[in-house]
C-alpha cells in the first residue's frame, strides 16, 4: 500500500486531529427511533429535506477531515465544490502546505499534487486509494456529507434527524447537526464513517448551498 502523503500529512495530524476532536470525545449515540409512526414521520421529513438538497446543483462545503487505515493516516482541510455531477475536492495540510486536488465528472477522475505527477482513472475511489492508500468513499461522500440516505439503511435519533446510515459496508454516524436557517434545512456538522480498518471523520465548518434553482 502506497502512502505518498503520509509523511507531510502526519506532521500536521496532531494539531488537526485535536481540532477535529475539540468539544469532547466520541459522543454516545442516543437510542434510535423504533416506534413505526415516529419512524414514518422522520422519514417523511427526511424525504422533504433530501428533495430540497437535490434541487441545488451548485454547492460546496469546507471541513476538517481525518483519515486512518490500519493504524496509518493523516488529516487536513477539505474544500468540496460541486456542479451537477462534476466535483472538485481539494485537500491541504496547512502546517506543511502539502495539498492535492481530486476532480471528477462522468468521464473519469484526475488527481493532482502527488509526487510523480498527475494521475487519471475512471474510478475516483480507486484512483485515490492506489495513489495514497486512503480508503475514502469519494464517489458517495457528497451524499453522506449532506445527510442523504436514499441509497442506504437509515436510523433516526430521538429528534427525528438522521443518526446513522449503513451503505456498501460502511457505517456512518451523524453526531452533530447545524440547525436549519430560513429555508435551508439542518445540515450535518460532524460525521464519522468506518468500514473494517478504514475510518473517516469529517467536521464541517461551513456550508454553501447556493441560490435557489
Amino acid at each position: 500500500m502506497k502512502w505518498m502523503l503520509r509523511g507531510p500529512l502526519l506532521a500536521a495530524s496532531v494539531l488537526l486531529l485535536a481540532a477535529c476532536a475539540s468539544g469532547g470525545g466520541r459522543r454516545q449515540a442516543a437510542p434510535a427511533l423504533v416506534d413505526p409512526e415516529d419512524v414514518a414521520a422522520a422519514q417523511a421529513r427526511q424525504s422533504i429535506r433530501e428533495a430540497w438538497l437535490r434541487g441545488r446543483k451548485e454547492w460546496g462545503f469546507e471541513a476538517r477531515v481525518a483519515v486512518s487505515q490500519a493504524g496509518k493516516g493523516g488529516s487536513g482541510r477539505l474544500d468540496w465544490r460541486q456542479q451537477g455531477t462534476q466535483y472538485t475536492a481539494s485537500l491541504s495540510a496547512p502546517v506543511t502546505r502539502q495539498s492535492w486536488r481530486l476532480s471528477a465528472d462522468d468521464g473519469g477522475a484526475r488527481l493532482e499534487g502527488l509526487e510523480g505527477g498527475t494521475r487519471q482513472g475512471s474510478d475516483a475511489d480507486l484512483l485515490l486509494r492506489e495513489a495514497t492508500g486512503w480508503d475514502i468513499p469519494v464517489q458517495t461522500l457528497s451524499d453522506w456529507a449532506r445527510g442523504l440516505s436514499e441509497q442506504g439503511s437509515p436510523e433516526f435519533g430521538p429528534e427525528g434527524q438522521l443518526q446513522a446510515l449503513r451503505q456498501a459496508g460502511w457505517n456512518i454516524r451523524y453526531t452533530e447537526w447545524m440547525p436549519a436557517a430560513g429555508e435551508q434545512p439542518a445540515m450535518p456538522r460532524r460525521i464519522e464513517a468506518e468500514r473494517g480498518q478504514a475510518r473517516v471523520r469529517l467536521v464541517v465548518d461551513r456550508w454553501d448551498l447556493g441560490a435557489a434553482p
